[in-house]
């Protein structure tokens, strides 16, 4: 292989990881930058006639809206990812939740509009979730596809860390806005401008996605005409199991995401305790985040995904207990070091082989549509409902915090079990993936190892198709 042909390669590998990276992280900053309103403003924009509880509730009501029409986003790219390629649902995705964000920027408020505004903020908050459900599988397909033969973790990982980044640059951008206004000029205005900002990122996300291309193993799918008539189909029909390991495998670590960046901040302000610690160290944790994520992924090519998640899921069972008897102990200044353990070794050391473990639970036919769906519907019952559901335990639980913490290690047992059922190809260069999954395509047996993946510059996920 020549020199050339080599840098080829490598260009087109780093292309579709950082378009995966950067665009992931555009997507997740608009969509976090919601749950973080919903705990700060729009309790108080569009709910104002309710107790500080009520309008918590309701707040995050609408936020679970987002996340519940996740799966039917995931259904769509799924079908159309699977038929047309990767690439033209990223773009789609990215120009969906700019609209919706750059739209909720500018929603009239409750006092302006009366129930409108909810109507609107329900809508736009549908866009948002439709377009994240559009998002993860096509960018963690991207990544994990271009990889060389035995890092499909680490190449994953970054599809991962856009979750980190996004988290980062939304909480970034309320703790500047709350930083340079006063407590009345946020809540008339300095709330939107995270959300405009927005449209700036989309337009530098297309630029860098519109370069980026479907992985060869796809191309040679479609070009020989094998692509499946009814992707979702066909996946209901063959692949069920791996369907429901996957939302499985989601539960505990976005429930556990899900509780520490958007609940735990109504929590605090509900006892009265200073929000903005928290705030801080997420975004110290969402920093820290762009390095362990991928330190995870890459352990998972040594060491195994199930190995290497297990030990997240055991420590998120845990983690709820710890969080809040720290909050409830009034111990804040311990609350930074406790929410970076919690986020970057519990949580990332599962979030950051995550990508490339789905991806190896099915066949390249029906992979979009089993990662979307996996993903989303794990999403939807672990992380969609679980500030809703806290803050009724909470009530449930005459404002103590334990029901909370028993219901995040329900959820890290039930991920617990579905990572015995998971598919775990060890030495991911030694296996052939093609059936995976997949009832009437035999196991694959180990081929022999390759010494070089750059030997191999169509050494994909899938060698080929089974027919």
């Amino acid at each position: 292989m020549s020199a050339q042909t080599v840098q080829s390669i490598r260009r087109t590998r780093l292309r579709a990881v950082f378009g995966s990276f950067v665009g992931t992280t555009i997507e997740w900053y608009d969509f976090y930058l919601y749950g973080l309103a919903a705990a700060l403003v729009f309790n108080v924009q569009f709910f104002p006639g309710s107790t500080p509880l009520g309008g918590s509730i309701a707040s995050f009501a609408t936020l679970a809206v987002g996340v519940v029409v996740r799966p039917l986003g995931g259904i769509l790219a799924g079908h159309f990812g699977d038929r047309v390629g990767r690439k033209s649902l990223l773009v789609v995705s990215l120009v969906v939740m700019g609209v919706a964000s750059v739209g909720i920027g500018l929603l009239p408020t409750f006092e302006q509009v009366g129930w409108w505004s909810v109507v609107g903020l329900v809508l736009l908050r549908c866009l948002q979730g439709l377009s994240a459900g559009m998002e993860w599988g096509g960018a963690a397909l991207t990544s994990v596809e271009h990889a060389p033969a035995g890092r499909r973790g680490f190449f994953g990982s970054f599809t991962q860390v856009g979750s980190s980044a996004g988290m980062l640059l939304a909480t970034g951008a309320f703790t500047v806005t709350t930083a340079l206004s006063t407590p009345e000029q946020f809540a008339a205005f300095g709330w939107r401008i995270p959300f405009l900002a927005s449209a700036v990122l989309v337009v530098v996300g297309l630029l860098i996605r519109l370069g980026v291309e479907d992985a060869e193993e796809f191309r040679q799918l479609r070009e020989a005409d094998g692509v499946s008539s009814a992707p979702v189909l066909e996946l209901l029909r063959h692949h069920t199991r791996p369907v429901l390991v996957t939302a499985g495998l989601r539960l505990g670590q976005n429930g556990l995401y899900y509780l520490v960046t958007t609940y735990l901040v109504s929590y605090l302000v509900l006892k009265g305790l200073d929000s903005s610690v928290l705030l801080e160290a997420t975004m110290i944790a969402s920093a820290i985040g762009l390095i362990s994520t991928p330190f995870w992924g890459a352990l998972s090519d040594r060491y195994g995904r199930r190995r290497v998640s297990q030990l997240g899921y055991c420590l998120t069972a845990v983690a709820g207990w710890v969080l809040f008897f720290v909050a409830e102990a009034g111990a804040l200044s311990l609350l930074p070091l406790v929410v970076v353990l919690v986020i970057n070794v519990a949580h990332d050391s599962v979030y950051g082989p995550q990508a490339a473990w789905f991806a190896e639970q099915f066949p390249v036919r029906v992979r979009y549509s089993g990662v979307n769906l996996g993903y989303q519907l794990g999403t939807v019952v672990g992380g969609g409902f679980a500030p809703f559901i806290a803050a009724l335990l909470f009530q449930a639980g005459n404002g103590t915090p334990w029901l909370i913490a028993a219901y995040l290690t329900l959820l890290a047992v039930l991920s617990l079990a579905a990572s015995v059922l998971a598919r775990d190809p060890r030495g991911a260069d030694d296996v052939d993936l093609v059936g995976a999954g997949d009832p009437r395509v035999p196991e694959a047996r180990p081929a022999p190892a390759t010494p070089s993946a750059e030997d191999h510059p169509t050494d994909h996920l899938v060698t080929q198709e089974a027919r």
